[in-house]
């Protein structure tokens, strides 16, 4: 009895050595199933969250990187200038001003000597001018027989000198005769009655008028039809 109830006892451990292993082993497949299982979705929830985490901080870099750039460009516009180029500015501006404010002043310097050329050559011009009347009044009162004498020969031909050098000087005789009046050219001394000219038209020339240069030094004076 001793020894069948050793050997019964002996088998009964063995089974139920047994029966413990296959538990445990059914228990580590079962873990090994879970583990598998349980891998694939952490694995995926981590590539998820790291997509949704990566598509902010894309975001963010390339905001920051904006900012940056508008920054610099900020900085390029209000970078403070070297002293030396502003100073060379300032020294350009004032050259050019200088240079303008010179070139108006020489041509108004210029116009204004040009002016009062002309006034004073017109001054001198009126004062000769009496003179070369007295000239053509003594040769149109010589007679016919003294006009080839030497005496009014020379005095014809100082005559004619003194004209063409008020000539070469821009000086020029007005042609008023059978002309219309013009107060601008003409001054009016006498009004006659004339059936042939036409009203306001310069019947006769009294003393002549002369012009220097296009502006009147002295108007013609005339007798004007009426």
């Amino acid at each position: 009895m001793t020894v069948e109830n050793a050997k019964d006892r002996e088998f009964v451990t063995e089974e139920e050595t047994a029966e413990a292993a296959a538990a445990e082993e059914m228990k580590a497949q079962d873990a090994e199933e879970t583990a598998e299982q349980e891998s694939p979705e952490e694995g995926g929830c981590s590539c998820e969250n790291a997509e949704e985490n990566g598509v902010p901080e894309e975001s963010d870099e390339a905001a920051e990187e904006a900012e940056e750039k508008e920054t610099a460009k900020e900085l390029f516009h209000h970078e403070k200038k070297d002293p030396k180029d502003e100073k060379i500015a300032e020294l350009t501006d004032r050259l050019q001003r200088s240079m303008a404010e010179f070139d108006n002043f020489r041509k108004r310097t210029e116009k204004e000597k040009a002016a009062m050329y002309e006034i004073g050559a017109k001054d001198i011009i009126e004062k000769m001018l009496p003179v070369l009347d007295n000239f053509e009044r003594g040769l149109t009162t010589v007679p016919e027989e003294e006009k080839e004498s030497p005496f009014v020969q020379g005095m014809d031909k100082i005559y004619k000198q003194f004209v063409k050098t008020l000539e070469d000087i821009g000086v020029k005789p007005m042609d008023a005769a059978g002309k219309p009046f013009d107060p601008n050219f003409h001054n009016a001394v006498m009004h006659v009655e004339d059936e042939e000219l036409d009203d306001n038209i310069v019947a006769e020339e009294l003393q002549k008028g002369y012009t220097y240069r296009g502006s009147v030094v002295r108007p013609a004076m005339v007798k004007v039809a009426n």
